[in-house]
Formats: C-alpha cells, sequence, structure tokens
C-alpha cells in the first residue's frame, strides 16, 4: 500500500512511496496533525543520489517493526534535500550544533512548532561502530518526549536562539583589497596537496570553485605558483578513477586522497562547474588535454544527464542494482573480452590487472601518461569507445529527473561558455534548457519555483535558483546576443533585491514572502554549489557593468564586505566569494561589438574575446544597438558600415577599432594595465 509520497515528483520521496512508514511530505498536513496529537516530528531528509539514504530506508524504514514504533509515538515526515535546500540548511545546522559533523541521511528530531531538539545522521539497525540502534534512538526520544516535555521543549527552545545568534555573523569588515586576495591565494597554496592534487586527504572532494578562483589570479597576475596548483589539481583529477575515463564526467569525490577510488554518484552540479574550469583552462594554457575533458564532461552530461525535454536532471545513482560502481568497473578478462589483441596497450595506460584495484574488480585511471605517440592515442581512443559501448549494455545507475532551477543555471553557463570551442552544438543545448527552464519554472511575476518533473513545479525558488539561473542567462546572452536571456536575468536580479536583500549587507536564502521556518537561513559559505550569495554578488557585478546602474554595484560591495573577514581564513570555503572579490578588485573591462552576428568580419571581431581567459570581461553584441535593451550598447554604431568593438573600463573608453588584430591589442593591453 502506497502512504502519501506517492503522489510527490521528488524520486527520491517515490523511492519510500511504499514504506510501511506513514510518510507525510513536509507541508501543513503534517505540521498540524503534530500539533493536534502532540507527537514529535521524525524528520528525515536525504536525497536520490545518497547511497546511505537507500541503506537506511532498506534497513529501517522498510522494516515493520521499525516503521510501528515510528508510526506510534512521531509524526514522520520525509523531505528531499535537493528540492527544499531552505529545510536542509536550517536542519543540518542544527544537527551540527548538536553533534559536531553532519551529512545525509540527515535524521532529526522536532517539536510540533519545528523547532529541533535531537539528531544526527545515518543510525543503524543493531549498535554498532559506537552508534546507537536506530529503535534504540526512538525508544529514547519517545520516552523523553513523554517524561519529560518542559525540558525537550527547553532544548528546542535554547538550540533555535543560538542559530539565529551564530547566524548573525561577524560585522561587516571592510572592502576586499588586493592584498587580501594575496594572502587568500597564499594560504590556499600552502595547504595544497603538492603530492595529489587538490586540498585535504581522505575523502577528497574535486573543488572547482578554488581551481576557478586560482586560474583568475593567474591570468590577472600571472603568478606561476597559482597555476601549477590548478594544474596539478586539474591533472590529477582527469588522470583519477574520480573521472570516468570512458564516458566523460566525474563522480562525486574520492574516498581516498589519490582520486582512484570514487564515491559513484555523479551530479549536474559538480560536473557543470567542472566542464567550465577545464574550458577556462585550456582558454588560459592552450593545454589540448583540458579542452578534450571539458568536452567529455559535456558530453556526459548531453549523454546521460539532458532530459527528453532538454533540462538537465539532478543526478545518478551511486548504486546499480544495490551494488555501488557496478556500471563503472572491470575485470581484465572482460577488457581483454571486448579488446581482443588490443587490450595489452590498454591495460597498461588503465593501470588494469587481474587482481583488480579495488574489491577485485579495477576503476580505470590513466597512470601511464601519453607518450607523444599520435597513433598510440588514437588506438587507445578507439578502445575507450568500445568500451563505452559495451558498458552501455550493462545495467545503468538511476537516474533524479527532476530539473532543478540553479543547477540548470550552472549546466547552462557551461555549455554557454563552451562556445569558445567553436561548437555551435553547445550553445544549442543551453538554448534549450534556458527555454524550458523558464518555461516551466517562472512565474509571469518573474518569481521562480524549484524544481520541475513530469509538468508540476514544486517548490518556491530560493536564492541560489535566482543567481545560478541568472548567472547561465548572463552566459548564454553573450554567447548568443539574443537580448531576451539579458532581460530574463536582469529580471531575476531584480527580484534579488527586492526580496533577498539584507539590509545590514548580503541575502537571505529565502525570500521575504517564503514560509516561515524556525529562522531564516542566510548561509555564507560556498560548499559543493556556490553560495547563493556569491552567485547573486557576481551576477550583480556584471550587470552593474553592463547597465551603469549603481545600486547593483552598491549591493554587490556590501555583500562582499560582510564576508570579507572569513576570506583569507577559509579561503577554499569561500572560493566563490574569492573570484566575485576578483572582479570587484581587479575591475571589469566592458567589451561591445556592433554587427551582423553571421557575419564574417563580425564573428571574426568575436572571436577574439574568446581567444583567452578574460575573466573580468563582459561583454554585450547587437546589430542594433540603438534599440538594444542593454545599457551598454547605447550610442554605439558601425564605423564605415562596419563591424565595430568599443572597450571600455572605468568609465573610460579606447578608441573603437574594426579590426581583429586591434581589437587583440587593445584587450592584451587592458590585461597589463595596472588596476
Amino acid at each position: 500500500m502506497a502512504n502519501r509520497l506517492a503522489d510527490e515528483t521528488s524520486p527520491y520521496l517515490l523511492q519510500h512511496a511504499h514504506n510501511p512508514v506513514d510518510w507525510y511530505p513536509w507541508g501543513p498536513e503534517a505540521l498540524a496533525r503534530a500539533r493536534e496529537e502532540n507527537k514529535p516530528i521524525f524528520l528525515s531528509i536525504g536525497y536520490a543520489a545518497c547511497h546511505w539514504c537507500h541503506v537506511m530506508e532498506r534497513e529501517s524504514f522498510e522494516d515493520a517493526a521499525t516503521a510501528e514504533d515510528l508510526n506510534r509515538d512521531f509524526v514522520a515526515v520525509k523531505v528531499d534535500r535537493e528540492e527544499r535546500p531552505d529545510l536542509d540548511q536550517v536542519y543540518m545546522a542544527a544537527v551540527q550544533a548538536m553533534t559536531g559533523q553532519g551529512g545525509w541521511p540527515m535524521s532529526i528530531f522536532l517539536t510540533p512548532d519545528g523547532k529541533p531538539f535531537y539528531g544526527g545522521t545515518y543510525f543503524p539497525p543493531q549498535p554498532a561502530h559506537g552508534m546507537p540502534a536506530f529503535r534504540q534512538v526512538l525508544a529514547s526520544v519517545a520516552r523523553a518526549w513523554r517524561d519529560e516535555p518542559l525540558e525537550v521543549l527547553a532544548a528546542g527552545s535554547q538550540l533555535v536562539d543560538a542559530l539565529v545568534q551564530q547566524q548573525a555573523g561577524p560585522a561587516t569588515g571592510d572592502a576586499p583589497t588586493r592584498a587580501l586576495l594575496d594572502t587568500a591565494t597564499a594560504a590556499i597554496e600552502a595547504s595544497f596537496d603538492a603530492t595529489n592534487g587538490g586540498w585535504g586527504g581522505a575523502p577528497k572532494f574535486p573543488q572547482p570553485m578554488t581551481i576557478e578562483y586560482l586560474l583568475r589570479r593567474a591570468a590577472a597576475t600571472g603568478d606561476p605558483r597559482a597555476l601549477r596548483v590548478a594544474r596539478r589539481s586539474l591533472d590529477a583529477m582527469a588522470d583519477g578513477g574520480i573521472h570516468d575515463q570512458l564516458g566523460g564526467g566525474f563522480h562525486r569525490y574520492a574516498t581516498d586522497a589519490i582520486w582512484l577510488v570514487p564515491h559513484f554518484e555523479q551530479m549536474l552540479y559538480d560536473n557543470a562547474q567542472l566542464a567550465r574550469v577545464y574550458i577556462h583552462a585550456w582558454q588560459l594554457t592552450g593545454d589540448p588535454r583540458y579542452r578534450e575533458v571539458a568536452e567529455g564532461t559535456l558530453e556526459y552530461l548531453a549523454r546521460e544527464l539532458r532530459r527528453d525535454d532538454g533540462v538537465f536532471a539532478a543526478s545518478q545513482d551511486a548504486d546499480t542494482e544495490g551494488v555501488e560502481g557496478a556500471t563503472f568497473t572491470w575485470t581484465a578478462a572482460e577488457i581483454r573480452g571486448v579488446l581482443g589483441a588490443d587490450a595489452p596497450p590498454f591495460l597498461e595506460a588503465y593501470g588494469v590487472t587481474d587482481g583488480g584495484n579495488w574489491e577485485g574488480t579495477n576503476i580505470l585511471s590513466r597512470v601511464v601518461p601519453p607518450t607523444g605517440d599520435p597513433a598510440a592515442e588514437v588506438g587507445l581512443a578507439d578502445a575507450r569507445a568500445r568500451l563505452l559501448a559495451h558498458r552501455g549494455a550493462r545495467p545503468q545507475p538511476a537516474r533524479d529527473d527532476k530539473g532543478l532551477a540553479a543547477w540548470n543555471g550552472l549546466a547552462i553557463a557551461a555549455f554557454a561558455e563552451a562556445d569558445a570551442l567553436g561548437n555551435s552544438m553547445y550553445a544549442t543545448r543551453a538554448i534549450v534548457a534556458a527555454h524550458q527552464v523558464l518555461e516551466g519554472l517562472r512565474r509571469k511575476d518573474s518569481r521562480l519555483r524549484r524544481s520541475w518533473k513530469d509538468g508540476r513545479s514544486t517548490g518556491e525558488g530560493v536564492l541560489e535558483d535566482y543567481a545560478g539561473l541568472a548567472d547561465g542567462l548572463l552566459a548564454l546572452y553573450e554567447a548568443t546576443w539574443d537580448e531576451r536571456w539579458f532581460v530574463a536575468a536582469r529580471e531575476l536580479a531584480d527580484v534579488i533585491l527586492d526580496h533577498f536583500a539584507d539590509p545590514a549587507g548580503g541575502f537571505f536564502d529565502t525570500a521575504d514572502d517564503h514560509e516561515a521556518l524556525v529562522t531564516r537561513p542566510k548561509d555564507v559559505q560556498d560548499n559543493a554549489v556556490p553560495a547563493g550569495g556569491s552567485m547573486a554578488t557576481s551576477v550583480l557585478l556584471r550587470l552593474a557593468a553592463l547597465t551603469g546602474e549603481a545600486r547593483y554595484r552598491v549591493a554587490a560591495d556590501g555583500a562582499l564586505a560582510t564576508v570579507a573577514p572569513y576570506l583569507a581564513r577559509y579561503p577554499t570555503g569561500f572560493a566563490n566569494w574569492l573570484s566575485a572579490a576578483h572582479l570587484a578588485v581587479e575591475g571589469i573591462d566592458e567589451l561591445a561589438i556592433v554587427g551582423f552576428r553571421e557575419d564574417d568580419a563580425t564573428a571574426a571581431l568575436a572571436a577574439v574575446r574568446n581567444e583567452r581567459f578574460r575573466p573580468t570581461l563582459v561583454f554585450a553584441g547587437s546589430i542594433a544597438p540603438s534599440s538594444s535593451v542593454v545599457p551598454l550598447l547605447a550610442g554605439r554604431e558601425m564605423i564605415d558600415g562596419r563591424p565595430t568593438a568599443y572597450l571600455c573600463r572605468d568609465f573610460a573608453c579606447r578608441l573603437p577599432v574594426t579590426d581583429p588584430a586591434a581589437l587583440r591589442e587593445q584587450l592584451t593591453a587592458a590585461a597589463s594595465t595596472p588596476r
């Protein structure tokens, strides 16, 4: 028999629709029942690609005795953290405050008015590793609620008060400076794992935002160490098992320190950010390997996560039919069976042995670097294609098909910036996704919904949705010159200022008319997904340059001042903020090109923009600037009927040029001019 989750669209909630637990989705019905029956709420938060979420479901939520305990003593509520990041953020902060750590599945107990008073993450069915059994936890919490209700209520109130105080953060600091950026860069370089690339030990996460920041500093300052650190990390990840050597794309993280053994789930947000950073690395260095990795990652997104309607799905599971990584691992015998006489060079290049490197099987990683022999690389590419085709016949990991506004914004940005690779298909995919996301998730008042699946939208958009989608739309405008994307991005930014701005500086994560929770979340730290505030700040800085409107710059500067005290102390936790600070400190170059978009002369002029990585450049293009809605184009005209480029910075403009070489010279001079 199905429970109330059967009417939801989230694949994660639908996975639990036939549990014997009497699950509710989060909403007024569940909260009203808790108040009416004076029962505590058991809130379980997870997501579809979460391995331990599946484990806890099998062990506990499918168990009749456990379900009986839950149904008798609690109102059980299940939440998809990807649909409701606001709830996840509020209650994860509570779990971390109580236990010193967090993660998913999140298991937390609330008073009927939503105040947290006890929680943790995964609980086993039997006591193990110092953890109590889940049924023991349920019995203890039920007993405390029955016998000591005043103490429980007081604990919940005290915890909420502590969370509110914690959220207040430090007093606003000074505006970021170049010296602060230099200090943050040095701290990132000092904490770098020079042996293996990246930062930290096991588990090791890709950290594309940190690498992106280093590439920006290298482009601006010529800092060779920043570039070496970035390249070492990019190379190690590309060679490692975290990178799908056959299908492109990256798994969520490595369970070891050497990038070999991944946690096999694959997330849209990781791959969108990594595709973008490898594009930028190729633009900065010219290394064809980075272009190859970027193209492979974009191909993975298009092949595996792109839905039939062109929207990008959220993730793929770590498990295949209950076995983690089953789709991706190989025995040496299997590879010999597919490749035959061509197997030996592949086995050597990718570290495949009969004994395996993980649980008796092989995770593919590039252990022998290219020799410089083009024929050998062609042979390996052919072998990879044959193995990928063979792998396609295996059972595949499940896909979470919901389309999230913020994550699709990241993907749209990646495909739009891939215009630099010279393949028009990338921009086409970005256009289709942008159109469908706006059609499915944007209301007539420019307000966003969060998630869309099977024609149904759910959840109110949060700050990261508005900021992430606006960022992608601005990138798409620059790639296509289609002003509808600029208009939509600006409308989203205006909603941010009207409904998310904190008068004290920065932005809340929920709108002023969002559902009232026990606290109004304002998480400034960049995590796996950039903080909504850091993305909003970057968008506002770019819009300030494109429009000349001071309110965008004032809001961005105010947000940067609220996080400035953190940037040098915790740089890898605020890496996207550092990129925004880089933009504010180094200044923005404004390039406008007037000409017919498909004209060869216009294309040659516009192509100069993508010849190098230019992170401080904003761009506007038009065939009819007199009717353009982009203020940067006002007053710009073609000279002598020829496509013309105008380059400006800090309210001063260089002479307009019609020759690509002249524009190239101006951009080079602008990059080397002290700011």
